[in-house]
């Protein structure tokens, strides 16, 4: 939103300073008196879109030009007009913008005429300049041609910012009820259960059964404290408890993390660090162990029995960033699939919200790093983090 805002603020701005800078030097007609272009198109709309500071940087820079053009009675009568007639469409601009299409173009018509008429007026009574009625005739007739035209297509492009602005809108809502899904369905899962198991506590039954309810209602409910944390990251984005992290000792401690799971599941890690390995990165330890543990859960889960997971820590001198890839030999993704991870409520299992990658996806960002994937279907997929460097060991040293 903030983006098409600013967007929006550039265009209002820079199009008619632009276009009045480029009518002004590249005139239709140079008479002996007169300068004959249609400054006054973006001139007036300029004032009547962009407001009172636009239209008065529009009056500098019209004076300006005409004085380096050369001609004084022309550059005196634009010192009466532009100035007048600026800071009168200034104070209309806030009604203006709140008219129908067709009456902007009538406004614009009006305009044009009084401009005409001031300008004639003026170069006849007080300059005594006479120019045949004819040309003034050609001359205001190209200008309310061009300035209809002007307003349509204005008008069209900025009906195309506002459908931008709603549909970020819609897109935005979209996705926070999209979370409030996944979330309500995860979290009330594990509740339900806890519940049911509680309810159970209360009948007569042996010490070990109970045991046994309590033990199956306090694993739902970490279940659903996890789901919770994971929302919780990913809109906390921003790292609270910067500290300087060696990139090989984190990844060796989310490896000794998941290896139960791997075990479980009969996969081989195999790890590669660099051999001077001493790399330090900038974040929160315990949000960059929760990314790289996602990522190898995921990849682990998507491997049948007897499969292997490597992970390689890179370094290309003289870059200053780290690459972190973690590949498996699972069912890997389409093109599709890819293109969708890190959004909310996708997720490529049979049971889950999503909150994992999308949590990673965040995380990494706010570490002004970067995640790139590639897959093949049926093949395995291949996750690389990419991380600017903070210092390594010999600076270290040096402190």
């Amino acid at each position: 939103m903030y983006r098409l805002d600013a967007l929006k603020g550039w265009f209002l701005a820079i199009f008619p300073i632009l276009s009045l800078v480029l009518c002004m030097l590249f005139p239709v007609v140079i008479e002996e008196h007169f300068v004959w272009d249609l400054r006054w198109i973006p001139f007036l709309l300029g004032g009547l879109y962009g407001g009172y500071r636009l239209s008065f940087l529009l009056i500098a820079i019209t004076l300006i030009i005409r004085y380096l053009s050369g001609g004084e009675n022309g550059f005196y009568i634009s010192c009466i007009t532009f100035p007048l007639i600026g800071i009168s469409i200034s104070f209309l601009s806030k009604y203006y913008l709140q008219m129908s299409v067709f009456k902007k173009n009538i406004v614009g018509i009006l305009l044009i005429f009084i401009v005409q008429i001031l300008t004639q007026f003026i170069a006849t009574q007080i300059f005594g300049i006479n120019i045949g009625i004819s040309l003034w005739k050609q001359y205001f007739i190209i200008q309310v041609v061009g300035i209809v035209i002007v307003i349509i297509l204005w008008e069209a492009i900025l009906a195309n910012f506002q459908i931008l602005e709603k549909l970020a809108k819609a897109e935005k809502l979209q996705i926070v009820s999209h979370l409030a899904a996944s979330i309500s369905h995860e979290v009330r899962n594990p509740l339900t259960v806890t519940r049911g198991y509680i309810q159970m506590l209360q009948e007569e039954v042996s010490s070990q059964t109970k045991v046994k309810y309590a033990n199956i209602a306090l694993r739902e409910l970490d279940r659903a404290t996890e789901v919770i944390n994971d929302y919780l990251t990913f809109a906390a984005t921003t790292p609270e408890n910067k500290e300087h992290l060696r990139v090989s000792d984190e990844i060796q401690h989310a490896v000794n993390i998941i290896k139960p799971l791997a075990n479980m599941n009969g996969i081989d890690i195999k790890l590669s660090l660099l051999e001077d390995d001493a790399y330090y990165i900038i974040g929160e330890r315990k949000k960059f162990q929760q990314c790289l543990f996602n990522i190898l859960k995921n990849g682990i889960e998507s491997m049948q029995v007897n499969g292997e997971l490597y992970i390689h820590l890179i370094h290309h001198a003289p870059t200053t960033t780290l690459q972190i890839k973690i590949q498996d030999k699972g069912v890997g993704m389409t093109k599709e699939q890819i293109s969708r991870l890190g959004e909310p409520y996708f997720t490529t299992k049979e049971k889950g919200t999503g909150l994992g990658m999308m949590v990673s996806y965040s995380i990494i960002k706010s570490m002004n790093g970067t995640i790139s994937v590639s897959s093949v279907k049926g093949k395995g997929t291949c996750f690389c983090i990419k991380l600017p460097i903070h210092r390594n060991e010999s600076d270290r040293l040096k402190n």
